[in-house]
């Protein structure tokens, strides 16, 4: 049987992902979402190569539950490895379907195609996919055929111009732009604690506000719906004034940053426990570090809009995944799935698992009685306390150097509650937040986490390094205070700050320069060249002393082990704050799809790695949520942004591997090997702040 890519292999169909138009167009369906990440263009150049068509000719449908593959969700930086490499086996298929019908025309001998049209060389006489599309039966699958000759690569992928750009320059991208006719508007109560469940409400004073069209509640789920958003988010704020709420619960005082993982019972598996002999004769060293629960902080709050006809509910949403929030929405509404579409409308600032299917699932509700389209969208508070945030995390490790100065054992476990809680994972609980407060209440999904080779708190726990005798333990936590989910990079992010902070530690017990002490300890050349890339782009020195607030440092991880290889080199100058002056990274990303899309995705995971490293952290106090608004979470402003210079290795005939989430823990490790290098002290619990540095610097004074 043929091996067919991953998402090709679910969706075999040719028909599923390509059909040809009668005004001359090329409509391609993905199951992939374009989150701002350029995955989609990438997807259509790819197309555009193998089927020998101008990008101009193809057409892209948003993923849509009705037409499109389900490749479920668009997420780990899989896009153009899967979603990209299953298009262009099916349009290489679809070309030699239609080469042979060209040829039956054309006659035999060698063919060309031209803008869409099938050639014969010196001859000026063709005919075009169009023309042959009727000829042509693509309701087959992919499986029966055998494998296809393939071109590679893009169209043009130097300078391709985005797809959804121009959209988003004219303001009219965005979910949140979009009208439908005779649409009305819905917003929905929340408290400030998460453990507080709603008594009651003056009703009456809600109803007969302007604009008021129906007042919903059902359990403790309360929602307006009005003729105007202002309408709404009028009566929401009226309502709160009288609401009345019972608190099951309270949130953990808070001592440490990750203190409260003290009082849980973890899930504990040690997956690598290396027999690996160890001299009795090294020295040994130890460290924890920690990372914070995490915001997406999302700059559009969480949209959706949703309408019901005839029993069925239609629902456009910013989800990662149409298909897994269908099955889940179904669910949640205890109606069939066939009677659920969702259609894909693309939203700002998705990094993960943020409000986007929360709230697709409060649009349905409001909308359930009435004979019109109902958007709902969150307010800013609602944004920033209840999508659900990036896990924390506590990462212990220990290593052994020998008389060589080489790493003969490596120890590390690290402790958080799962990184992935989506609709649809963990079986046959409701991960939608109004699920858990209806009268008639659905539980939450099981405990459950990605499960490795790719991982999810796990992820990245183990280096590339050659490190002697290894033990890593993965200890999953239950849910904490605070809900988690996914997030750009999920564990890999803790982690790597972690094993490169430690990196560089382990290099000053050998006495080793940071670069040549990891160049040591590797033996895949890919991740050799990108170092040494970074490392003689930057200039780095080995004699550079440090000190005096100024420094640099390095760090290196391949993403998950198998996707994208990148190394950064990250200069600070701090005086009463971190100021991260210049990033200089190399990237491997294996084949280039779109050059600048590569470099968009890297260097905007640079910023976002950045502000994680320097500023964000989301925390609680006894009345709730600690952060609802811009003032509580500070993030990396424009005037802050480093000087950031990426070089591109491109090593031939590699796959293209994903690249959107590479920089994460990299980035995180630099800047704390670097403000170590700056000062003398290190600092291993992010967010790494200047209050974090003094208290460094004073312990180490004592």
């Amino acid at each position: 049987m043929t091996d067919l890519p991953i998402s090709l292999k679910a969706n075999p169909r040719l028909d599923q992902w390509v059909s040809f138009d009668t005004d001359g167009v090329v409509t391609l369906r993905t199951g992939k979402v374009e989150i701002g990440q350029g995955a989609v263009t990438a997807i259509a150049a790819i197309a555009a190569k193998e089927l020998g068509i101008d990008l101009d000719h193809i057409r892209m449908t948003p993923a849509d539950t009705a037409v499109s593959p389900d490749e479920g969700y668009t997420s780990g930086s899989f896009s153009v490895e899967h979603s990209g490499s299953a298009m262009r086996w099916a349009c290489a298929l679809v070309r030699t379907l239609f080469e042979e019908q060209a040829r039956a025309v054309l006659g035999d001998g060698e063919l060309v195609v031209r803008s869409g049209v099938f050639m014969r060389a010196a001859r000026n006489e063709g005919v075009s996919y169009w023309q042959l599309a009727a000829k042509v039966d693509l309701d087959r699958s992919c499986a029966e055929l055998p494998p296809p000759n393939q071109y590679g690569g893009s169209i043009d992928h130097d300078r391709l111009r985005r797809l959804d750009l121009d959209a988003k320059l004219h303001g009219a991208a965005f979910i949140q732009d979009m009208t439908l006719p005779g649409m009305l508007y819905g917003r929905v109560l929340r408290p400030a604690h998460p453990h507080d469940r709603l008594q009651s409400f003056d009703r009456a004073s809600v109803a007969a506000l302007p604009g008021v069209v129906d007042v919903v509640t059902d359990g403790s789920f309360m929602g307006v719906v009005a003729r105007r958003d202002d309408q709404a988010l009028n009566a929401i704020r009226t309502a709160d004034k009288s609401a009345e709420w019972t608190r099951e619960r309270a949130l953990p005082a808070i001592t440490d940053p990750d203190a409260w993982m003290e009082g849980l019972t973890a899930q504990s598996t040690t997956f690598i426990a290396d027999e690996t002999a160890v001299p009795d004769d090294v020295q040994r060293h130890e460290a924890r570090y920690s990372r914070p629960y995490l915001a997406h902080a999302s700059i559009g709050p969480s949209c959706a809009v949703a309408q019901w006809e005839d029993g069925a509910l239609t629902v456009w949403s910013h989800t990662q995944g149409v298909h897994p929030l269908r099955r889940t929405l179904a669910r949640a509404l205890r109606i069939s799935p066939e009677n659920v579409r969702v259609i894909h409308a693309q939203g700002s600032g998705c990094y993960g698992h943020n409000g986007a299917d929360d709230v697709a699932l409060d649009a349905a509700l409001l909308a359930r009685n009435r004979n019109a389209p109902v958007m709902c969208l969150w307010s800013r508070a609602d944004e920033l306390s209840w999508s659900p945030f990036g896990a924390p995390m506590r990462i212990a490790l220990g290593g052994a150097i020998d008389d060589t100065g080489s790493i003969v054992e490596w120890t590390h476990e690290v402790w958080s509650p799962s990184h992935n809680s989506r609709p649809g994972s963990g079986g046959d609980g409701v991960n939608l937040l109004a699920a858990w407060s209806l009268e008639e209440p659905h539980p939450s999904a099981l405990l459950n986490d990605v499960p490795r080779p790719y991982g999810g708190g796990d992820r990245n726990a183990v280096p590339l390094y050659r490190l002697g005798k290894r033990s890593v333990t993965r200890h999953l936590m239950p849910q904490g205070p605070l809900r988690s989910s996914a997030m750009r990079s999920l564990g890999a992010h803790g982690n790597v700050f972690a094993i490169e902070s430690f990196m560089d530690e382990l290099a000053a017990v050998a006495q080793v320069d940071p670069v040549e002490f990891r160049l040591r300890h590797l033996d895949d050349p890919r991740a050799i060249a990108v170092i040494k890339a970074a490392a003689e782009r930057a200039g780095w020195d080995p004699a550079e002393p440090g000190g005096e607030g100024i420094g640099r440092g390095i760090a290196f991880s391949r993403y998950k082990n198998v996707g994208a290889y990148y190394a950064a080199v990250a200069f600070v100058e701090i005086t009463e704050t971190v100021r991260l002056r210049r990033v200089v990274g190399a990237v491997d990303a294996g084949e280039v799809i779109h050059r600048n899309g590569l470099l968009n995705q890297v260097e905007g995971g640079v910023v976002q790695a950045a502000s994680w490293a320097l500023k964000e952290k989301i925390g609680w106090t006894d009345d709730g949520f600690a952060v609802r608004s811009w003032a509580d979470y500070p993030i990396l402003n424009f005037s802050e942004t480093p000087e950031i210079d990426t070089v591109i290795v491109e090593p031939p005939s590699q796959a293209a591997l994903g690249a959107g989430e590479c920089a994460a823990g990299p980035i995180a490790g630099a800047i704390g090997n670097a403000i170590a290098h700056a000062l003398g002290v290190r600092v291993r619990d992010l967010p790494l702040t200047a209050e974090r540095i003094e208290q460094a610097i004073n312990a180490s004074v004592n």
